[in-house]
């Protein structure tokens, strides 16, 4: 049934003063509030966090340097088994290429991930991030699963792991391989790949250790709503203890080419249903100041209306991508498409580096 209006105005007064909404709240709203009502609360929100109008982007590369993985997620369409001819590592060469054609582009970081290859040891890694680092590009790298791969493969512990990986020129992490943080959507769709609680662990030690990271979730798969609930949950927490976490980004499951859909059951998520939940991690995570929008899986018009259901940010250029791609979504904008989409919308377009600090 439709939330009451005294149920929704009371909610409205909590978030517009300010507060905190609880978790029984959260499921009120998303049960039972409409879009619109969903919408004017994370269009509120996000004026109140950011009142000048700004929407932020970032010039970027994604870098995937290998797709050999052993983890084999269902709802991986990239990744390549080791013993698949077809797997790929790049060259120290075909990454200076990447990085100086990013440059050459305006573009001020690379984010770098790839498959948890198995015969690759730690001071590869370390090897890659001072060879890249020379080139003076900022390198957003490495998301969770990656860092607890590298941690069993030299046997040392994960502060130790971001410790070494910061000496050799990372800079911060991707929130990449969260999915969704509860233990049953994870043993279902990717058992071999990381926990919630290592996913947490290793972004609150990377935020003890000075590094800025962002979050993301992926829905619209397994999960129920109670679940997403506590994916936002646990971000919100953590980030109560640290506040090192940038940027949230919500985006939804895209099931071509993945053995997830191999029975065709799971429907795409609608753009409707991206704007509710949007809006929903809008309204709940009120500790994080910027919420991009995915223009990547959800297209340009979806994006442009995201930036009235919390969005303040637009994302990257995405020069490079390729895990998205690989189930079939091939949108691409440039940098004066973005700026375009963005002006259309009624704001102001703003270069950004990964902290959010403006491009001047």
């Amino acid at each position: 049934m439709p939330v009451t209006e005294k149920q929704f105005q009371d909610i409205s007064s909590k978030v517009l003063d300010g507060g905190r909404i609880t978790d029984e709240e959260f499921l009120t709203l998303s049960h039972d509030a409409d879009l619109f009502q969903l919408g004017f609360l994370a269009d509120a929100i996000r004026k109140h966090k950011h009142p000048e109008r700004y929407v932020t982007y970032v010039v970027d590369r994604n870098i995937n340097y290998t797709d050999i993985c052993v983890s084999a997620c269902k709802f991986c369409a990239f990744f390549k088994a080791p013993e698949d001819k077809a797997g790929y590592l790049l060259s120290k060469d075909e990454l200076a290429d990447k990085i100086r054609e990013t440059q050459d582009l305006g573009g001020t970081q690379i984010l770098l991930q790839g498959g948890l290859h198995p015969d690759l040891s730690l001071e590869y890694y370390e090897d890659m991030l001072r060879f890249m680092k020379k080139t003076g590009i900022h390198i957003h790298g490495f998301s969770p699963p990656e860092v607890c791969h590298f941690a069993e493969i030299s046997k040392l512990s994960i502060a130790e792991v971001i410790k070494r990986l910061i000496a050799a020129g990372l800079d911060s992490i991707p929130g990449g391989g969260a999915e969704i943080l509860n233990d049953r959507v994870r043993e279902s769709t990717a058992p071999r790949k990381c926990n919630a609680d290592q996913w947490i662990e290793v972004m609150e030690e990377a935020h003890k250790q000075g590094l800025r990271t962002t979050a993301t979730m992926m829905f619209g798969h397994i999960e129920t709503i109670e679940e997403r609930l506590e994916h936002l949950r646990r971000l919100r927490e953590l980030q109560d203890r640290t506040q090192g976490f940038t940027a949230f980004i919500p985006w939804p499951f895209q099931p071509d080419n993945t053995v997830l859909n191999d029975l065709g059951t799971i429907e795409k998520t609608t753009g409707f249903a991206y704007l509710r939940m949007l809006a929903l991690s809008r309204i709940y995570l009120d500790n994080f100041d910027n919420i991009q929008a995915s223009w990547v899986t959800q297209g340009p018009k979806i994006a442009q209306i995201s930036l009235s259901f919390g969005a303040n940010d637009f994302g990257s250029t995405m020069i490079e991508e390729n895990v998205v791609a690989a189930a079939g979504i091939s949108f691409r904008l440039s940098e004066q498409e973005i700026k375009r989409l963005v002006t259309d919308a009624g704001f102001e377009p703003k270069q950004r580096l990964m902290d959010y600090s403006l491009v001047s």
